[in-house]
């Protein structure tokens, strides 16, 4: 019997991230990771050594000998990394966010059309095992209410904190909302970075949900909580535990209606490595990713109408 060709896999940003990738596609027996690519050669060497690959120092040097790809590079190279993966006809799988604009995004979108490439964004908590089962239940959320709290780490803060932290939820408010986005008030401050690190955000829906988010990367403990109210219930994720408590309406023994908990069994798994399992099923299917290109834009888009607010609002507080 023929013995099924693996994927050649290459990832590109052997930081904290792009190494968390490396260790995911280990462990999937379809795969065959060929190469690493960093600009700080010792990074590349390193991850290469413990991945028993090739340490490469250009991400071009992946053309024409991987089939597809990881993108964990810092966000202002992620145009131009993915913009050549792609036109070579590689399948990306790029981290959060998409892009720094909304041109760089509609171009990599475009290319990887007509390529016919997969190209699937980065948000992981898509796959968290609380959201998942969230699904199950929830119907319309009228008021959303999220927090994203982090101490302080050098890592990430190319950005601000809305392109950081804040749009991993932004992208899930997308997903759960469906609902074209009517206004946005925003404020944030810089406290340690030249960007800003903590910011709050109101959303007014046209169906009328509101969400209100808020995002910091200077705080002293991790908060990782979205809540969602509507008609049917109340339910509360902690994305760090990937627990899920969820309320609804239920008739009591008196026929009254009383709030009781739902029994929603939240299954146990790694989101990353479900989220890059997935990245291979869409390469070997060719079946559309659970997050496109054009997910990472809706995101992004909002993301950037959030800090256009910040700054035309309140600029006076942003340092």
């Amino acid at each position: 019997m023929k013995q099924k060709r693996k994927i050649k896999i290459g990832v590109v940003g052997t930081g904290h991230l792009g190494n968390y990738h490396l260790q995911k596609y280990q462990k999937i027996s379809d795969c065959e990771i060929v190469c690493t690519a960093d600009i700080i050669r010792e990074s590349s060497e390193k991850a290469a050594g413990t991945y028993n690959c090739e340490a490469l120092f250009d991400h071009r040097g992946l053309i024409g000998r991987v089939d597809a790809a990881s993108v964990a590079a810092p966000t202002g190279f992620h145009y131009e990394v993915a913009k050549d993966l792609l036109s070579a006809g590689i399948d990306v799988l790029l981290e959060k966010p998409i892009c720094v604009t909304l041109e760089e995004a509609d171009d990599l979108i475009s290319i990887a059309e007509s390529k016919g490439a997969i190209f699937q964004i980065g948000f992981v908590e898509r796959f968290n095992p609380a959201i998942a089962a969230l699904e199950k239940v929830i119907e319309a959320p009228l008021f959303i209410e999220s927090h994203r709290l982090h101490p302080f780490f050098e890592r990430g803060t190319d950005v601000d904190v809305i392109l950081d932290l804040m749009i991993h939820d932004l992208d899930i408010i997308l997903n759960f909302v469906k609902s074209p986005v009517k206004n946005v008030e925003a404020v944030g401050v810089s406290v340690l970075s030249n960007e800003v690190d903590i910011s709050n955000a109101r959303i007014t829906f046209q169906n009328g949900c509101v969400a209100n988010i808020t995002a910091s990367r200077v705080t002293g403990k991790v908060m990782q909580k979205i809540r969602f109210f509507g008609p049917e219930g109340y339910h509360s994720i902690d994305y760090g535990k990937r627990k899920l408590v969820s309320l609804g309406r239920k008739s009591g023994a008196d026929g009254q209606i009383e709030i009781g908990q739902n029994n929603i069994e939240v299954e146990v798994y790694d989101p990353l490595e479900r989220e890059i399992r997935a990245f291979i099923d869409s390469v070997i299917t060719r079946r559309t990713p659970l997050v496109t290109g054009r997910d990472g834009r809706k995101s992004l888009d909002l993301a950037l109408r959030i800090i256009d607010k910040m700054n035309d609002s309140v600029g006076e507080i942003v340092s």
